[in-house]
């Protein structure tokens, strides 16, 4: 009989330890700020948040890595004035995490078969990091859906040879991203900020907390992708294709733009400029000790600059 009970006790203890390991990554990944809804596009389940009910939408994209909680700090104020809305891309945060493809051009197309599911109108598409090169590239293939564009430390303005592409996919591989450490996921996080707020704490406890999920593999391969998306499918040629009115953004100590190590001449200046150059209607503004998560670090400096460069015809 006392075997009997601890074979009970190992069966149970080995029961709930599968139950464990068969948590994804959606489930892993902590609440939202705002309601969760999802929309099936394709077989592709798109989770997202909608606040506020004005008649113009801000149409939230976040970066690479990241997902639609990123934006809560600017829904938070934004949403008094503007329908706000946030996806999450495929890949991250509680969307399907398995897609055809990961580049800026496949997202694009999500975000526009998105828009016409949820009857979208009036939109201001608003971009960050990876997010901002997606949006390029939706304001050229689909320029009559937006009526306005922003960037946020857009991606795709930085252009590297071959030889430098190479190197960045040779270190970004899925078994890489499985293999970091805790303590290189935080140093990672906190190399997006100028310094790092309190509140963004929760970013890196999430991340560590997804090593544990059942689709965690997956999730690494998809980070590995949405690299060599972004690398194989540039932007830069598109800059001058936009004619949407656009504000540019950027933190004036962004550690990931330019990428310090294959440009160490290069400074954020230099790639604001240039995407202010190439982009014909075009504001461009920089906010002093700001990181790369500019939206995030520095959201009520953020907040104010959109609200009064929307305000204006």
């Amino acid at each position: 009989m006392k075997n009997f009970f601890l074979l009970l006790i190992c069966l149970l203890v080995e029961s709930t330890f599968s139950q464990e390991q068969a948590i994804s990554m959606k489930n892993i990944t902590s609440s939202y700020h705002y309601k969760t809804h999802y929309v099936s596009i394709d077989s592709t389940e798109i989770a997202y948040v909608k606040e506020g009910n004005h008649k113009e939408t801000l149409l939230f994209i976040h970066g690479l890595s990241s997902n639609l909680d990123a934006w809560y700090r600017n829904i938070e104020t934004l949403k008094n004035q503007y329908t706000c809305v946030a996806v999450d891309l495929p890949g991250h945060g509680k969307s399907t995490i398995n897609a055809p493809e990961y580049t800026p051009s496949y997202f694009a197309s999500v975000i526009h078969q998105f828009i016409k599911k949820l009857h979208l109108k009036n939109i201001t598409l608003v971009g960050h990091s990876m997010g901002g090169q997606a949006a390029i590239k939706f304001a050229v293939l689909y320029p009559n859906e937006i009526q306005k564009l922003i960037l946020i430390a857009p991606a795709g303005v930085e252009t590297f040879t071959t030889n430098e592409a190479n190197a960045i996919q040779q270190m970004m591989t899925a078994e890489n991203i499985k293999n970091t450490s805790d303590a290189q996921i935080e140093k990672n996080f906190q190399y997006n900020f100028y310094k790092m707020p309190e509140e963004a704490q929760h970013m890196i406890n999430e991340r560590i907390n997804i090593k544990s999920a059942s689709d965690f593999e997956e999730y690494c391969l998809a980070i590995q992708k949405s690299v060599s998306g972004m690398l194989n499918d540039p932007v830069f040629s598109d800059l001058e294709k936009i004619k949407q009115k656009t504000l540019i953004i950027y933190g004036k100590n962004d550690n990931l733009i330019p990428n310090k190590f294959l440009h160490p001449t290069l400074h954020i200046e230099d790639i604001g400029n240039l995407a202010n150059q190439k982009i014909k209607n075009s504001q461009l503004q920089f906010i002093d000790k700001g990181g790369h998560f500019l939206q995030f670090e520095k959201f009520e400096e953020v907040n104010q600059l959109i609200l009064k460069w929307l305000s204006n015809p």
